[in-house]
């Protein structure tokens, strides 16, 4: 299957239909303001969900990394010897917003971890797959850039920014009842990553000439697979790779 109209710009527009109070969509386009390398690991190789907002803290401390209120949000990744609280039990990424008596600010912020040496099973699927899988049904998938843990990351951090862009302060667009424990965007739509996908298929996704697996195309060649979200115009989830 091929499909090269299928981009990450095209995967993005669907969260940019999410609306404010005020009717303003999400904007269209997202570009990194700045960065900030703990190389040290400041608050050690196993952070908490409150220790990490000390990482933020060193952050937005380091002139020139901008503190943006409106809008910026907040992005940490984590190599693949760093340990997060809950992280392959619960949770592959997640994300919230800071305290100001921690940070100085209130400020939306996501947290994704690399999977690669403790649980490319669980949140780097399908690169790897868990092991009462491996006798039948869906095998493991080439990643389109070889890397499992990395390749794995790229999924959740879209999964983590559209729904921290939909529901930046956990007050916004979620669907349940529970706003305490609300299903998002990207939860709805978990798993999916082509059309007919659901019940442990993924869907039609596209190959490379060498058997790597993506769903859409990203700037200078580089191919990834992206799970889908939920669409609030035609109340489902769907993808730029979508073939209806």
């Amino acid at each position: 299957m091929k499909n090269h109209a299928a981009t990450v710009a095209e995967w993005w527009r669907t969260v940019s239909l999410y609306t404010d109070q005020t009717g303003a969509n999400i904007s269209r386009t997202v570009l990194i303001a700045g960065e900030y390398s703990d190389r040290k690991y400041s608050q050690g190789s196993e952070l908490s969900r409150l220790t990490v907002q000390q990482v933020i803290a060193n952050s937005v401390k380091s002139a020139p990394f901008p503190v943006e209120h409106k809008n910026g949000v907040y992005l940490i990744l984590t190599s693949e010897d760093v340990r997060m609280q809950d992280f392959c039990r619960a949770v592959c990424g997640f994300h919230y917003f800071t305290f100001p008596s921690m940070v100085g600010y209130t400020l939306p912020y996501a947290w994704v971890g690399n999977s690669g040496r403790q649980c490319p099973e669980v949140c780097a699927y399908p690169f790897a797959v868990p092991a009462y899988m491996k006798g039948g049904g869906m095998g493991a998938v080439e990643a389109p850039n070889g890397d499992v843990g990395v390749d794995g990351m790229i999924s959740v951090i879209g999964h983590e920014l559209a729904e921290l862009s939909s529901n930046p302060l956990v007050n916004a667009w979620y669907a349940g009842e529970d706003p305490t424990a609300p299903t998002e965007i990207g939860d709805l739509c978990e798993g999916l990553y082509g059309t007919g996908g659901g019940g442990g298929y993924m869907g039609q996704v596209m190959r490379d000439g060498k058997g790597r697996t993506y769903n859409m195309n990203g700037r200078r060649g580089r191919k990834f697979l992206v799970q889908w979200i939920w669409n609030p115009l035609i109340k489902a989830c769907s993808g730029p790779n979508a073939l209806d």
